[in-house]
């Protein structure tokens, strides 16, 4: 009987704890609420049997969090129940720099996925790529994990090895790959430099909370070299921090224009980002690179500038990675992470799990077959970047290796023709010219 009780008591602990979740739980009607008291029972029945038959003896506590975690995981890859242990991690992950491999990773269809590895890191210098599925992490065989489960895996004291096992899907062959952590300490922008005839050409890793300031630098820096168009890199960037991707976005948006908005269940939690301040670069030829590494943020920078006909975009279809977590803690220091809302371009469209299309297709080489620079540059080198005179030589290589690059140089050089074409031709004097050739 006092097992019983005890195993009631839990219950109604968690359940008054999601009650007042900070989640408008009571705006729900009474009839609903009845349904959910009535749906407990069947829980409790379940829990009760469990606690009092099963062959060995498990604290309560364990058996609600597993049932905690067994519901959240139901919802969607992203929801997720924390234990209070995880949910310390998570509040340490916002530090910005910690041991692993330097990868974005998501559930899919149930296996762990490689969102993109991120540039410059062991993730990326090993060859992972995105959509590799991860199977096993040393020995272990990730079945029925969790993403923090696989997480806590990967990362570890920097100079320590970790062997993945990975399915590649395109290639029909599962790989293997031994990696040695590292301080992953991430640069929002990789790499400036002006490419030719005033074509400026920016890598932007990821939308962090300095993104805005170093862009805003960046492109005064090249503006004062000559530029007078832009390439903006988006590849394998995983996103970030979605009031930094808006902030960026309004560099290339008119004030007042929709950039991307928030939808979820509750009409009163739904928001829509404007841009709130004028274009920096208005009219100047644009081009955003993507591919199937862009996730997040990059997806709505790179569909509202297609939605906002801002910029032409070029590459492979994104990633998919369009909703937004929401971390709600319970009172015992566990938490959950719910899906809330789901990102929509200004037309209406959604990304999750569809992404961005881009307006021409380019399909890209394999990170091996680029040229990936083989260390870090550091921020002050980057901007050097933009003194260099470019090279023919170094150019067509380049091109070479980045066949989405070239592409993409190609189409601002047919716009800049194009824009030629519509401005109106010099007027001529009749009598001027006639003098002209009486004197020949």
């Amino acid at each position: 009987m006092k097992r019983v009780l005890r195993v009631c008591v839990w219950i109604m602990v968690v359940f008054l704890a999601l009650v007042v979740a900070n989640f408008g739980m009571t705006a729900i009607n009474q009839a609903r609420r009845n349904e959910t008291y009535k749906e407990l029972e069947i829980f409790a029945d379940a829990l009760a049997f469990v606690e009092a038959h099963y062959v060995d003896e498990v604290p309560p506590k364990d058996l609600i969090y597993g049932a905690l975690a067994g519901m959240l995981g139901n919802l969607d890859p992203h929801s997720q129940f924390l234990t209070p242990e995880e949910y310390e991690d998570l509040m340490a992950d916002t530090s910005g720099h910690f041991g692993g491999i330097g990868i974005e990773i998501t559930l899919k269809d149930h296996l762990v996925t490689v969102i993109t590895p991120i540039e410059g890191t062991p993730a990326w210098e090993a060859g992972l790529q995105p959509n590799d599925r991860i199977v096993k992490i040393d020995d272990t065989v990730l079945r029925d994990v969790t993403l923090n489960q696989a997480v806590k895996m990967l990362r570890g004291k920097p100079g320590t090895g970790v062997t993945l096992t990975v399915w590649r899907e395109k290639e029909a062959k599962l790989l293997t790959f031994k990696i040695t952590r590292a301080t992953i300490e991430i640069r929002d922008i990789k790499e400036t430099r002006l490419l030719e005839q005033g074509i400026a050409y920016i890598k932007l890793v990821e939308f962090s909370e300095e993104t805005p300031h170093h862009l805003d630098r960046a492109l005064a820096d090249l503006k004062s070299k000559g530029m007078n168009a832009l390439i903006l890199d988006l590849r394998n960037n995983p996103g970030g921090l979605l009031d930094k991707a808006v902030e960026v976005t309004e560099r290339f948006v008119p004030r007042g224009e929709v950039i991307v908005s928030i939808k979820g269940r509750d009409p009163s939690q739904d928001e829509v980002f404007t841009s709130r301040s004028g274009p920096l670069y208005k009219d100047m030829p644009l081009v955003v690179l993507v591919n199937e590494g862009s996730a997040s943020g990059s997806e709505i920078l790179a569909g509202c500038l297609q939605d906002q006909k801002r910029a032409i975009i070029v590459g492979s279809q994104t990633f998919g990675k369009g909703s937004v977590q929401t971390v709600l803690p319970l009172r015992d220091g566990s938490a959950l992470k719910l899906t809330t809302s789901r990102y929509y371009t200004p037309l209406g469209a959604s990304i999750h799990e569809k992404g961005v299309t881009p307006d021409v297709i380019v399909p890209e080489a394999s990170s091996a077959e680029m040229d990936v620079p083989e260390k870090e540059t550091t921020l002050e080198e980057i901007f050097e970047g933009v003194e260099k005179k470019p090279d023919s030589a170094a150019l067509a290589n380049l091109y070479q290796h980045d066949q989405v690059l070239s592409r993409a140089v190609d189409i601002i050089k047919g716009i800049k023709v194009y824009q030629q074409m519509l401005k109106p031709a010099a007027s001529v004097d009749p009598d001027a010219a006639g003098k002209k050739a009486s004197h020949e």
